[in-house]
């Protein structure tokens, strides 16, 4: 059995560990609500703009897509990976890196690249995949903004022909203790079909068109925007749990060394006890 100065020592380390872990999940559960009423915000605008461009495509005839819906033989992919900067949020980056993989195995055969928004996905991939760029300062100050660039590069490689197909992977936050890890495809955009046509009635200024060859940017630019919030909000989702279940397995973690620390005191004392009163029986014999 350790001496006492050993358990002493380890519960003390166990109680600094666990007000680190307690402070993270506090900091992790305001930061969440503030990502959490973001991306729920959100999504009505991304999936009004969606709507409205299947909406109008479903009124056209052929392809109103331009080069963005352009259908080509897949030979390049780029995989989007979008993972978070820092650890300690349980198997949230892993999930990402996994799906990667995956996709990779589905794509073997054909050249498959990463460009990576996060720092944790940038370093666990570089090492197997060809990463080609990393955006991981975008979460320094996350605006529109700043990831519509990100998204202006992805159509600009495939619109240039670098690229044929181009996914993003995500994880979809579904609540504080539950994401989802999604592969969306962003380019080319797939067929629309089904969507129920605008009545006929209205009058378009400009053309239809016009109309849709402008959404289709900005809706790209949404998608990516919302995919990179999600996996926010899910990062600090996945954090405030770890880390939550990390602060209760270290009190009881603290509360067994408690247990082992008192017996090893109550051993102590007893033993104290019996040599006193063996040395006194000595000294009366």
């Amino acid at each position: 059995m350790a001496n006492l100065k050993e358990i002493r020592n380890r519960i003390n380390s166990v109680q600094s560990t666990m007000q680190i872990t307690s402070a993270m999940k506090m900091v992790s559960a305001a930061k969440l609500k503030k990502a959490q009423d973001a991306i729920t915000a959100m999504r009505p605008y991304a999936e009004k703009l969606t709507e409205l461009l299947q909406n109008l495509s479903a009124t056209l005839e052929g392809n109103t897509g331009g080069a963005f819906a352009e259908q080509r033989e897949v030979k390049k992919v780029l995989l989007v990976a979008i993972t978070s900067n820092r650890g300690l949020c349980g198997a949230f980056n892993t999930n990402v890196i996994k799906e990667v993989k995956n996709r990779t195995n589905f794509y073997q055969g054909k050249q498959v690249d990463i460009l990576a928004i996060g720092k944790k996905g940038n370093d666990v991939l570089r090492k197997s995949y060809n990463v080609i760029e990393n955006h991981s300062s975008v979460y320094d100050n996350l605006t529109f903004e700043n990831v519509s660039e990100i998204a202006q590069i992805l159509m600009d490689k495939f619109t240039a022909g670098e690229y044929d197909k181009i996914e993003i992977l995500y994880n979809h936050f579904k609540n504080a203790g539950t994401q989802v890890v999604k592969a969306e495809q962003f380019l080319p955009l797939e067929p629309i079909a089904g969507g129920e046509a605008i009545a006929s009635d209205y009058i378009f200024e400009p053309s239809k068109e016009e109309i849709i060859l402008t959404l289709i940017p900005k809706s790209l630019k949404t998608q990516l925007y919302k995919g990179v919030r999600d996996s926010f909000a899910s990062e600090h989702g996945a954090r405030m749990t770890a880390m939550h279940k990390a602060t209760d397995n270290a009190t009881a973690l603290r509360n067994q060394l408690k247990l082992t620390y008192n017996k090893a005191r109550q051993a102590a004392i007893t033993g104290e006890i019996l040599e006193i009163v063996g040395g006194a029986e000595a000294l009366n014999g």
